[in-house]
């Protein structure tokens, strides 16, 4: 088994493995906190199909009895996670993968737990979308990112399709367009991260904003994110009357808990 890429003296967490785990990918949980290691390092930790249907089937599990309150997206070896593996050769099996990943992405977003990556090296492709994705992105200042697929003549529409949510257009389309990368400075600059660090100090800082998250009370938690996705897509005066029902019910709820 390789180690991971934090230092040593950093105890691993008590976690108890979920069954069945995908080869070259980890699925472990920890009390309230639910972990995907990518352990596919001979091939740049690349997503797999068989990677894709356990977080899928997962992610499903999650959205529909919520079991944990944190998921923590982690991998091991020197690079996070450089792509997904393309396997399809005829257009139904090309359509299918493509809806897989699609439906990992979606699940992944809307989640009701609060997801974390902990990006300890080179994340491209797929691999940076995913962690855009998390609530939390934490990534070691080392670390190249970056969208290469037009450099093989292929547009990444599953990444424009939620991109400019979270940067400027200036911003996102040379990007998507030339492929070049950056570094975790300049990702946080324009709004695709959340956090750069040096490496050794990762593992630790993910740590404490684990527990930070674990501190709050649960329920308001799940609502705050709810209200905070579903508050992107709606019109201003579609949020402001759902958040009338939500400060009504939310306020109920912790008159509730002072009885």
């Amino acid at each position: 088994m390789y180690p991971l890429y934090t230092v040593g003296g950093v105890p691993p967490q008590k976690a108890h493995p979920l069954h069945p785990n995908a080869p070259g990918l980890l699925i472990e949980r920890a009390d309230d906190v639910l972990t995907f290691t990518l352990d596919n390092i001979e091939r740049g930790n690349q997503v797999t199909g068989a990677m894709f249907d356990a977080m899928l089937g997962e992610l499903q599990r999650e959205a529909s009895q919520p079991a944990a309150r944190v998921l923590r997206i982690r991998a091991r070896g020197k690079v996070f996670c450089t792509g997904r593996e393309r396997a399809g050769r005829d257009i139904e099996t090309i359509r299918s993968e493509a809806a897989r990943i699609i439906e990992v992405k979606r699940l992944l977003r809307t989640t009701p737990l609060i997801s974390v990556a902990e990006v300890q090296g080179d994340a491209f492709g797929f691999g940076f979308g995913l962690a855009i994705l998390c609530d939390f992105a934490l990534v070691a200042e080392h670390a190249r990112l970056g969208f290469p697929e037009m450099r093989n003549g292929l547009p990444p529409a599953a990444i424009m399709a939620y991109l400019g949510e979270y940067t400027l257009p200036r911003f996102a389309f040379p990007l998507v367009l030339f492929g070049d990368s950056i570094n975790g400075e300049r990702a946080l600059q324009i709004g695709l991260i959340s956090h750069v660090c040096p490496v050794d100090l990762l593992a630790s800082q993910a740590d404490a904003l684990v527990d930070r998250i674990l501190q709050l009370d649960p329920p308001a938690v799940r609502r705050c994110k709810e209200f905070f996705l579903a508050a992107q897509q709606n019109w201003f005066d579609q949020n402001c009357r759902a958040a009338l029902e939500a400060l009504t019910a939310g306020s109920m709820a912790v008159l509730a808990n002072e009885k």
